[in-house]
């Protein structure tokens, strides 16, 4: 399986779900642009001594991240604005589980031309939304769980 952060800004976050694709072994995608320099401290920091073991990958644009793609690619967005859970989501252990930038998601363009893809993770009215990484780390052990991964 793998994540796909489409132009994230904060490093923690990336850190952080760097972090939980070590632990599942999972690839993870960075489309830029990035909102933090890829060798900056605080992602060592929040990803650890684990960042070395990353599968790590780093497109330069969304075009560029859709041309490197086989062409059966399981793509799955995952946002507030979708109307489907995320239970509801075909899963595949090739799957590609795309998160939108922290400030503004997904760009409008994207919700459109995929917007059968598109998933949420309900919440209580009191939450706006959950913070990337838990949304990265939820959607990715469901994923797994879904298509029975063991280590």
């Amino acid at each position: 399986m793998n994540v796909v952060l489409v132009e994230p800004e904060i490093h923690w976050n990336t850190g952080n779900i760097g972090r939980t694709c070590v632990a599942t072994r999972t690839a993870l995608h960075l489309i830029r642009p990035l909102g933090y320099r890829i060798d900056a401290k605080e992602i060592r920091r929040s990803g650890l001594d684990y960042w070395p073991k990353l599968a790590l990958t780093v497109h330069e644009s969304f075009a560029a991240f859709e041309a490197a793609l086989p062409a059966d690619a399981s793509l799955l967005f995952f946002s507030t604005h979708a109307t489907r859970t995320f239970w509801e989501a075909p899963y595949r252990e090739d799957s590609y589980l795309l998160f939108g930038k922290e400030s503004t998601g997904f760009a409008p363009a994207l919700r459109e031309r995929f917007a059968e893809r598109f998933y949420r993770i309900p919440v209580s009215a009191d939450v706006r939304s959950l913070n990337l990484s838990s949304c990265a780390a939820v959607a990715l052990f469901e994923g797994l769980r879904r298509v029975g991964a063991r280590w």
